[in-house]
């Protein structure tokens, strides 16, 4: 897979940890929005939020879930995974919550491609998370877990023929 992803997840909850993914480089994903420029944009309207998401993702090569604790029950990150699935685009997941965001992890969340009705046993869910000897999550050695896996889980994408 190339290294020209779109980043699907939830913004108000993950945005933090998604930076963190992105402080990565390992791959180039579509630029954050601030949240005022977010803001911005969803006050346009569904059509504008859809028009921008369309725009984003036209020229990546794959499309990656960044699954946290509401991913799954977001609309907009379900109208992304149903776009990268009628599109054809490679389609992963990349469990988050293990991430610190503010000094604090967070409990897995549902699976997002159950939720969009797609045959999530075929779409493949990474999850780095970390725990320490006593079981709990451990964000800096997740980071680091994902920091050495990411290029590798991005090639492992499905495409639906």
């Amino acid at each position: 897979m190339a290294s020209s992803v779109f980043y699907s997840f939830h913004y108000e909850r993950d945005v933090n940890r998604v930076q963190l993914v992105q402080n990565i480089n390992a791959l180039e994903g579509q630029p954050l929005l601030t949240p005022q420029a977010w803001e911005s944009v969803r006050r346009r309207g569904t059509a504008a939020v859809a028009e921008w998401i369309d725009e984003q993702m036209k020229y990546k090569k794959a499309v990656i879930v960044l699954v946290g604790r509401e991913t799954a029950s977001r609309d907009w990150v379900q109208y992304e995974i149903n776009k990268a699935w009628a599109d054809k685009r490679p389609l992963l997941g990349i469990a988050i919550h293990g991430l610190s965001s503010f000094g604090s992890v967070d409990s897995a969340g549902p699976n997002p491609f159950d939720a969009a009705g797609l045959p999530a046993s075929r779409i493949p869910l990474f999850d780095p998370t970390q725990r320490d000897y006593l079981g709990r999550i451990d964000s800096k050695a997740t980071y680091t877990r994902l920091a050495d896996s990411l290029v590798t889980w991005s090639t492992m994408g499905v495409v639906r023929k």
